[in-house]
């Protein structure tokens, strides 16, 4: 966290350095305006992951989706795939926000009559994984470096050519943020993302 975070959380910290008249006017309007942004800025940085099991009909997922964008929710990411059984579809939902909002995500998704049922998973009660798929610069040169990397991550090369590979990885969120970044240095020519999937770890 940098120190000017670390001092807005410190509210004891926060009113010294705002009183004191030795700090540059400036100085002490900037962190002011810094730390009422905060508790918006959290807010905002917030995300919960939804399972929602649909009827597999034709328009569910326009309507779904639709119910999120007329009420200004943010969605992050969204899968939907049928189950095991083929009447029924489960979306797996990253939402931005605080609880309020889940509530009302909740609440409104309740009311679409082809919504089944709704599961928010909380940290530690699943398991979630996602796939990327990303084609990546690698010649001669820089090849080695790259299939390295990949095996220490445990990826998959799914195609090969002279100055590219095409890899894949599954794994979870900070995993796949910590290889893009690796791979960022050899350049990404062209990635995809299937966006999260999570399982309750009990029933």
């Amino acid at each position: 966290m940098s120190p000017v975070l670390r001092l807005g959380f410190s509210f004891p910290a926060f009113s010294r350095v705002v009183g004191d008249p030795g700090v540059p006017r400036g100085t002490r309007k900037n962190l002011l305006l810094i730390f009422l942004a905060l508790p918006a800025w959290c807010i905002l940085c917030m995300r919960h992951t939804i399972s929602v099991l649909v009827e597999n009909k034709f328009g569910v997922l326009t309507r779904v989706a639709g119910m999120f964008s007329g009420r200004g929710f943010n969605i992050d990411s969204l899968n939907v795939a049928p189950t095991n059984d083929p009447s029924a579809s489960r979306m797996t939902i990253v939402v931005r926000g605080n609880d309020t909002v889940l509530e009302q995500v909740t609440k409104q998704l309740n009311k679409l009559v082809d919504v089944i049922e709704i599961q928010d998973f909380r940290d530690g009660d699943y398991v979630d994984r996602e796939l990327v798929m990303l084609r990546v610069n690698a010649d001669s040169a820089n090849r080695p470096e790259v299939l390295q990397i990949c095996d220490i991550f445990r990826a998959k090369i799914v195609d090969v050519q002279p100055k590219a590979l095409v890899i894949e990885l599954t794994g979870g969120e900070g995993k796949i943020t910590k290889f893009l970044k690796l791979m960022e240095t050899f350049g990404i020519r062209h990635l995809t993302r299937t966006g999260k999937v999570a399982m309750a770890r009990f029933e």
